[in-house]
Parts: structure tokens; C-alpha cells; sequence
């Protein structure tokens, strides 16, 4: 979807794009129609759309491969196309550097934004096929204390929100939009009173920290077991219900959480309900690292499992469908932009990233869990190509804006050998970017290994 959005631009804007191919290496399917090939690929692992450059070199290093013209003697060869299908020279117009400014902006634009379009698309069709979901509760599971906004701690679990900003709430949903839409402060009311949050800069949080930071309450009810985790490994379902831990009764989700972070490598037994019949079931939580909202890292408990949302759904037309999606696309990318301030700021770990075998995973576990999470989680993964790809590093497209820009002010191209420095750094930072994420996906199976291994030497 990335490289159609470049194709249909510099189709649009009469830029020569021989060849746009589905995924790298060997061809499995080609065909020419009109002056460009189409092409199938063997490495699904994105695609390409070449385009006439007088940087030919450095367009076939990091795409399709050098172009030259066929001998007249293959069956490839056609006399009447420019190269490379035939003899004749590529027009100096049509050459992607010979545009103007803005066709150039359009067409390295132009991917991303088939990103954001495919991920409203569907937003839209989730929202008009499933509805909304509502989370018919007012009622507060968890606060997470924001250590610039002190007056939360006025907030307790089992406290019931009446009313947000002066506007009464009778769903979940209401207070989410109220806390979203807030500019100088949310002024929550519960059954208990009344708790002003100051919003903004210079110390105060921001609108979306504060609605991060109140969950509504759910029941200790499991729905996601998640593959290899610690849950699966000791026979906990999905549809589990806990009443107790340890012997301690548990209500809420909440206070399971609670309980399972304060006990990583401590075993606990699980006093559970599967289908009426009661069982109990004794889980070790795995220490895993987790960044608080003060940015703390510290490890707690987790045993592979998320909570059962009490909710239902509400049809949508398609004004409202267009809403719900475009609010989802908007929320998709927020998150995501914050999520690459705070690994700029060091706030977040490079740790915490996926590459592609993080990816593939949670594709498979998508999948399981129905249509719709795995259509979300391309709409996610679509929206993150999107930001990721305007990021300045020179071979993405955010770094060729930069540089066309650049050019554009300086009144001349840069130099081969300054270029040729530029495509440097930013095939060194790919580089290292994929060395650090393929650590990540891959550390935990050389542990595995390495344990295995010393457990057969004894």
C-alpha cells in the first residue's frame, strides 16, 4: 500500500516508473502492461516502485537492481519502449529530479498517506460491521499516579464517576471523551466528591495522561492467553474466572494485577471457576521489566494473560463509522508518536522493540483472537509505517523530503560524494535499528537454548 501511494503519484505527476513490485528477490509472477512492469516477488517483505532518477545507481542499490536495456535478441526486448524494455532513451522530463518541488513533496508524501488512508478504511469498515463498543461501567478499577498530578491520589478504586467537566457520564465511553477533550483541567465528580486535575505545561499533564492513567474496573475474569506465557504453561483458559489467590479472595482484576506484580518468581496458587466447576492452579509469575509513569523501570510479575472486558455493541451509521474511524486512526497515531518521543527522550528502552519476528507473532495471535484484532493490528502496523517512514533519516521518506527541501533552498543538488555520505548514514541506521529490534524478537530463544543446552551437560 506504501509504494502504490508513490506509484499513482508519479504516475500522476508523469514521472517514468518501470517496474512496481510486490516484495524482493526472485520474481514469481511478471507481466508489462502499458510502459511499466508488475511484479511478484518471493520475500513478501514490502515492495518497491522504481522510478526514473538520474541517481539510477543509488535507486538500484536500494531497490530493484541496475537497469540496462535487453539485446535485441531476448524475448524481453521491445523495440518501441524506453529503457529498461527497449532502446530508447528515458526524456529528460520524465525523470523524477526534472519535476517541480511540490510534484517531488507530493509523490514522497504520498506513501504515508496511503498508510493513514488504509488504516481509516479500516476503522470505517470495523465500525460500520462490528459497531461501537460501549464499556457500560462508571465505576474506577485502577488510578496509575502521574507524579505531576498529585491530586489523583483523591481518586480510589471502586469510586463511581458522576459527572466529567459538569457533563454527566453513564458510560465509559463519555468519560473517555470528556477527559480527551479538556483543555486547562478535568474536573472529575464521584460519589465521594469532587477532584480538579490541572492540565498543560509547564508542570501539569496533558489530557491523554490523564485519561491513561484511570481504568474502569473489570472482574477477574481471563480472556487472553497468550501463547508461551506463563498462564498457558500452567493450564489456566481463556473464560477462567479467579475468586482467590493464595487463599485471599480477588474481585477485581485490579487486585490480581496487584497480587501477581508484587510475586515475580514466586509461585502462587490460583483458586479458579472454569464452566461452574472450581480448580486450583498453581502459576509462577515471570519478572519482566515495566516503565512506570515516572518513568521508572522496575520488574513485576506477569503470567501472560488480559482481562475480559465487560462491554456490548452499538451499530453505527456511516457518519458516526467515519467518526469512530478517523478518532481510531487519530489515537493510532498519537500513541505511536508518543511512543518515539519518549525513545528519543530514553523514557522508553530500546528493548521494547519488535522487529519483523515480534511482528509475525503478533499477527498469529491476532489472527486467533478474531477478524477484527487482526484487522486492527494492521491498521496499526499501516499507521506506524506512516510515522516511522517520515522520520529524517536519509532513505526513508522523511529524510528525502528533508534533502529535496535542502536542495530546493541551496538552488543546486548536493554532490555525488555529499550524497553518497548521506545514503551512508542512512543504511547505517536501518542497520542498526534491525540488529537491535531481531535482538530483541530472538534473545529469549539463545536463553532457552543456552539453559537447555546446560541442563544436558548437567
Amino acid at each position: 500500500v506504501h509504494e502504490l501511494g508513490h506509484f499513482i503519484a508519479a504516475k500522476a505527476v508523469g514521472v517514468y516508473a518501470p517496474r512496481f513490485s510486490i516484495g524482493f528477490g526472485p520474481a514469481l509472477f511478471r507481466k508489462r502492461w502499458g510502459e511499466t512492469e508488475y511484479v511478484l516477488a518471493v520475500l513478501p517483505l514490502g515492495g518497491y516502485v522504481r522510478m526514473a532518477s538520474r541517481l539510477d545507481e543509488d535507486s538500484a542499490l536500494l531497490e530493484g537492481g541496475a537497469e540496462s536495456a535487453p539485446s535485441a535478441e531476448s524475448p524481453e526486448y521491445d523495440p518501441n519502449a524506453m529503457m529498461p524494455f527497449g532502446p530508447l532513451p528515458i526524456p529528460e522530463h520524465r525523470l523524477f529530479e526534472s519535476k517541480p518541488l511540490a510534484a517531488r513533496l507530493l509523490i514522497l508524501v504520498a506513501g504515508v498517506t496511503m498508510n493513514v488512508l488504509l488504516a481509516l478504511v479500516i476503522g470505517v469498515a470495523l465500525a460500520l460491521h462490528f459497531g461501537r463498543t460501549v464499556i457500560p461501567t462508571r465505576v474506577i478499577g485502577q488510578i496509575r499516579p502521574l507524579p505531576n498530578a498529585p491530586t489523583l491520589s483523591q481518586l480510589h478504586p471502586g469510586d463511581t464517576l458522576l459527572s466529567v467537566n459538569g457533563q454527566t457520564v453513564t458510560t465509559w465511553n463519555d468519560v473517555a471523551r470528556g477527559i480527551s477533550t479538556s483543555t486547562d483541567s478535568v474536573v472529575l465528580r464521584t460519589n465521594r466528591g469532587v477532584v480538579r486535575i490541572p492540565l498543560g505545561p509547564p508542570n501539569g499533564p496533558s489530557a491523554e495522561e490523564v485519561y491513561v492513567s484511570i481504568d474502569y474496573q473489570r472482574p477477574a475474569v481471563l480472556d487472553t492467553v497468550l501463547r508461551g506465557g506463563r498462564a498457558e504453561a500452567s493450564g489456566l483458559h481463556s473464560g477462567d474466572s479467579v475468586v482467590a489467590i493464595n487463599g485471599k479472595r480477588v474481585a477485581t482484576w485490579t487486585e490480581l494485577v496487584s497480587v501477581v506484580s508484587q510475586s515475580a518468581d514466586r509461585p502462587l496458587r490460583f483458586s479458579v471457576l472454569r464452566k461452574g466447576q472450581p480448580l486450583e492452579v498453581d502459576v509462577t509469575p515471570k519478572p519482566t521489566p515495566d516503565t512506570t509513569a515516572s518513568h521508572e523501570v522496575r520488574t513485576v510479575g506477569k503470567i501472560g494473560a488480559g482481562p475480559r472486558t465487560p462491554s456490548r455493541r452499538e451499530a453505527l451509521g456511516l457518519g458516526d463509522a467515519i467518526v469512530a474511524g478517523a478518532r481510531t486512526t487519530w489515537f493510532m497515531g498519537g500513541a505511536i508518536v508518543d511512543i518515539v518521543k519518549k525513545l528519543v527522550t530514553r523514557k522508553i528502552s530500546v528493548s521494547q522493540l519488535s522487529g519483523p519476528v515480534g511482528i509475525t507473532r503478533m499477527s498469529v495471535e491476532a489472527a486467533r483472537s478474531g477478524l477484527e484484532s487482526l484487522l486492527t493490528l494492521i491498521a496499526l502496523l499501516s499507521v506506524n509505517v506512516a510515522i516511522l517512514n517520515m522520520l529524517p533519516i536519509p532513505i526513508l521518506d522523511g529524510g528525502q523530503i528533508l534533502i529535496n527541501i535542502l536542495e530546493s533552498a541551496k538552488g543546486k543538488p548536493f554532490s555525488l560524494r555529499t550524497r553518497e555520505y548521506i545514503l551512508r548514514f542512512g543504511l547505517l541506521a536501518i542497520a542498526l535499528l534491525f540488529v537491535v529490534v531481531m535482538y530483541n524478537d530472538t534473545h529469549g530463544w539463545f536463553t532457552w537454548l543456552a539453559n537447555w543446552v546446560g541442563r544436558l551437560r548437567g
